[in-house]
């Protein structure tokens, strides 16, 4: 048998896109033949975080690349099992020199992961090039200058996907590499209320966000209903990779400096380095996906309650905008930020429930489940970053402020839709005779409160604003604000 073939391999994870794909770019400027791989990896078809809904957009992704590949007679090897299985069996055929991916900011399981697929690499003299993702940077010690490489990063031109004749493996080709794995059926659900996935969807959402949506987006930003439309609703793409952020940014830039919704896009375009200021955060205390970041909080101890997760998880505490924004969750995979950070308000500090345990369900929940800004933002609304203001959402009164006609709880409580507005807020003060008279009775139609507000957030109040005058804890914010505040700008002259 003669010399095999020298082949680059591209292993695609949350970068699920053709274009501005830096792992993609250096493969193909290499000039070598490159094999696009996807593995569907069994740690994690298995891992708590993730559950159907993010398998299927990660599958509709790889259709939609599939379909821009047509022209190039190629498509992505798509297989299920092990990285390190994968590689070895593609080497049976071919010599891989080169593995091209993203660095991903991910869970432990995928750290760990990438740390044994380090090692195989270099027992098989295979040279790994890992890209920085999305100007997410490993390594820093701290935040001086790192706005500057961010934004420096974000003013890059964007990468295009310009393979020569055939550099790319050909159909048949991967058909018969893909004789030897276990190949994954890509057919998803068709009649779910979840974003579909694919650049060429997420593009659509772009193009109509900066055209028209985006021109109400600090207007109803908090409004559980209206910023489902007026909200840009592309981090599901983002959290996937369907597109760079360096692209959405640019964009946005482009819209700013055309006065085009100026004020919003100035908004939204800072809502996208929030984003990657709390990634990067989690990339250097990775911890933060078990334990608080703020070691003065770790000795914190809640009574886990699962009658309490469970009516929270499914909508069912008694509070209608907490049980609205549950189920649309459940059902849809998208809530706006506010929603969010009341949903795990009310989770931690009214049921009194430990942060930890509302990350899995709410990493299933979320369709854009993206672990460098989940973790980090529960903390937050959980009130143990001691760094942050602690925020405690009263439901009543943000319903009340944001959803004054009932109009998203009665859209997603439908058990509440006769009810008259005033009583949909808080059907719980319905008397004994109104509930007889309308035939909708708390604790039939619907729960009675599973806790008392006031009490519940009296009690939460006074211990955590007591936890943040301990020496432990003020220790911790000097030692976090130094490591994570964006120091050392340079003055623009």
């Amino acid at each position: 048998m003669g010399n095999k073939i020298e082949i680059n391999v591209v292993l695609l994870k949350r970068d699920l896109r053709l274009q501005d794909n830096e792992a993609i770019y250096n493969a193909l400027q290499s000039g070598k033949k490159t094999l696009l791989l996807y593995v569907f990896e069994d740690i994690l078809l298995k891992d708590p975080h993730y559950s159907k809904r993010h398998w299927n957009f990660i599958k509709e992704s790889l259709i939609d690349i599939n379909n821009s590949l047509k022209p190039y007679h190629s498509k992505i090897l798509t297989i299920q099992g092990n990285i390190n299985r994968a590689i070895q069996i593609i080497q049976e055929t071919y010599k891989v020199t080169h593995l091209y991916s993203h660095q991903e900011t991910g869970i432990k399981v995928t750290y760990d992961r990438d740390k044994m697929l380090k090692r195989f690499l270099a027992n098989n003299m295979i040279t790994w090039v890992e890209n920085i993702n999305n100007g997410v940077f490993r390594g820093l010690q701290d935040r001086n200058n790192w706005i500057e490489k961010w934004e420096h990063f974000m003013s890059q031109p964007l990468l295009t996907f310009n393979p020569k004749a055939e550099q790319l493996f050909t159909i048949n080709e991967i058909q018969n590499l893909a004789i030897s794995f276990h190949i994954p059926n890509l057919e998803t659900d068709s009649d779910t209320l979840f974003q579909k996935g694919g650049t060429t969807m997420a593009m659509k959402y772009m193009t109509t966000f900066f055209k028209d949506r985006g021109k109400n987006y600090s207007f109803h930003i908090s409004k559980p209903s209206l910023s489902r439309r007026s909200c840009s609703r592309l981090s599901p793409y983002l959290a996937w990779g369907n597109l760079s952020v360096r692209e959405v940014l640019q964009e946005n830039t482009r819209c700013i400096e055309q006065n085009i919704y100026k004020k919003q896009m100035i908004a939204f375009g800072s809502r996208l380095r929030w984003q990657a200021h709390f990634i990067q955060k989690f990339e250097m205390e990775d911890e933060m996906e078990f334990v608080s970041i703020n070691k003065g909080y770790r000795k914190l101890k809640k009574q886990v309650s699962e009658q309490y997760i469970e009516a929270w998880k499914n909508g069912l505490t008694g509070f209608p905008l907490v049980d609205a924004c549950m189920r649309c969750l459940k059902e849809t995979g998208y809530l706006n930020f506010r929603m969010r950070a009341l949903t795990v308000s009310f989770f931690t500090h009214n049921l009194w429930q430990p942060w930890q345990k509302a990350t899995i369900i709410l990493s299933q929940y979320f369709l854009d489940f993206e672990p460098g800004i989940h973790f980090p933002q529960i903390q937050m609304q959980a009130g143990e970053t001691g760094i942050n203001m602690l925020r405690m959402y009263n439901p009543t009164k943000n319903s009340l402020a944001h959803d004054a006609e009932g109009v998203f709880i009665k859209k997603w409580v439908p058990e509440l839709a006769n009810l008259d507005s005033h009583f949909v807020h808080e059907p719980s003060k319905m008397t004994y005779m109104e509930q007889q008279m309308t035939g909708f009775i708390i604790g039939k139609n619907y729960p009675a409160p599973i806790v008392n507000l006031q009490e519940t957030r009296k009690r939460a109040s006074d211990i955590l604003w007591h936890m943040k005058d301990e020496n432990t804890v003020i220790e911790e914010n000097f030692r976090i604000l130094k490591k994570h505040t964006l120091t050392n700008r340079k003055k623009s002259s």
